[in-house]
């Protein structure tokens, strides 16, 4: 998201500051959410611009919903989605850095039920076409999209089938059914969601492609085995109370239901309401504790993961992560000969559930939700930034490359006074 800024060594950061210093460092981020907020176009959103070891300076348009008279807050509640996966691969990690996991450990050492798994012939292909897996899917594979584990979402045509005849339905929108994006009903525990997904074929070899997949769903379950704790509860305990991430949680509590933003589906040139913060799907308990897509957070609550990232672990004096686990984990892990997603054109890399920024990018680590959230950090210049919107998909609209556009000449300019 900061992209191909000018490189910049501790020796500057005191430098960066003095230039940071009484100025707006987002004008041209403003003037593009401005642009975007009001009649015809959103509600509102958030973004925000953390320097090296300070809070973050925010830019708050609108408001929570079209329908409420509630402004844009740093403690606004947001539906993250996939911005969940980096949380959850910082957690795996950490039980590697603890020696309780291994990056390259077979995962059926901890669900044996993954030992004989088949793979499609051809991707989402016949279901009557399979070979046995030439290898065994490890941690790694879980954590960088490359185990072969297909997603409902992605797949088409037999599997994805399958997939939803098993409740292998890894998220949730709204309480309307919404056509193409979950069908059917999600198995009711993350166990059973372990044991059933062990029964689909892959779609791929693992270890030898990108697939983006469930695996980081499945690494909850891993999570659970190998800490003892329930998934959710050692994300709290290990990540969230620690980083004093209050607000980020699987389920809002109805009494902070004020405080969810409305997500909305766009159609057409327009938006229409699919999930209001009064009545929203995450005000109940979910299926269960979805690693990859199931986290609410605040803008306020995921800089401060962000920020914990960007200081190798280390938040207000305190080491919460290994510093180990953090370096490792915002590097490109990807199995030998294997290419990341192709962002601008460009090839990247992929850590523990986040994408690895490659050539001019090097150094960023982050990643996007299926409700318009990014959320990236500058591993080598201590910089974060993140924007939060709601609205279903994200590619529907402009707003997002606008803002990327706007963010790299923001943090260009403030480079450049330094």
């Amino acid at each position: 998201m900061l992209g191909a800024a000018a490189g910049l060594g501790a020796p500057l950061l005191p430098r960066l500051a003095l230039a940071a210093q009484d100025r707006d460092l987002m004008p041209r981020v403003r003037a593009v959410l401005a642009r975007w907020t009001g009649p015809g176009r959103f509600p509102g959103m958030i973004a925000t611009l953390g320097l090296p070891g300070q809070a973050p300076e925010y830019a708050l348009s609108g408001m929570q919903s079209f329908t409420e008279d509630s402004a844009m807050r740093p403690d606004s509640l947001f539906r993250i989605y996939s911005m969940t996966k980096p949380v959850t691969g910082m957690a795996a990690m950490q039980l590697i850095a603890d020696g309780l996991l291994g990056l390259d450990q077979p995962l059926h050492e901890i669900l044996p039920e993954y030992a004989d798994m088949r793979v499609q012939d051809r991707y989402d292909g016949s279901l009557d076409a399979l070979h046995a897996a030439p290898r065994a899917i490890t941690i790694r594979h879980l954590l960088t999209h490359t185990a072969g584990i297909g997603y409902t979402i992605v797949q088409k045509g037999p599997i994805k089938d399958l997939m939803e005849q098993k409740g292998l339905i890894p998220g949730q929108v709204s309480r309307l059914k919404v056509p193409g994006i979950f069908n059917g009903e999600t198995v009711g525990s993350l166990d059973l969601f372990a044991s059933r997904l062990a029964q689909v074929p892959l779609v791929a070899d693992p270890g030898t492609k990108w697939i983006y997949s469930m695996g980081l769903d499945l690494m909850g379950r891993v999570i659970e085995v190998v800490s003892g704790l329930s998934f959710d509860r050692y994300l709290r305990e290990v990540i969230f109370a620690p980083a004093g991430m209050e607000s980020t949680a699987f389920q809002v509590p109805r009494e902070e239901a004020g405080r969810l933003t409305t997500n909305y589906g766009a159609l057409g040139q327009g938006l229409v309401p699919i999930d209001t913060g009064a009545d929203s799907i995450y005000l109940d308990p979910p299926p269960f504790p979805f690693g990859g897509a199931g986290l609410v957070s605040t803008p306020a609550d995921y800089d401060r993961f962000l920020r914990l990232l960007a200081q190798f672990g280390e938040l207000d004096g305190r080491r919460i992560l290994s510093e180990l686990a953090v370096r490792t984990g915002t590097r490109n892990l990807l199995p030998e000969g294997v290419t990341g997603p192709v962002t601008q054109g460009r090839p990247s890399g992929f850590g523990a559930g986040g994408r690895v920024g490659m050539g001019p990018e090097s150094g960023m680590f982050g990643w996007s939700g299926a409700a318009g959230t990014v959320a990236m950090v500058d591993m080598a210049k201590g910089l974060r930034s993140q924007i939060f919107v709601q609205f279903m998909p994200p590619e529907a609209s402009r707003l997002l490359p606008e803002f990327q556009s706007a963010l790299k000449a923001d943090v260009t300019a403030l480079l450049e006074r330094t």
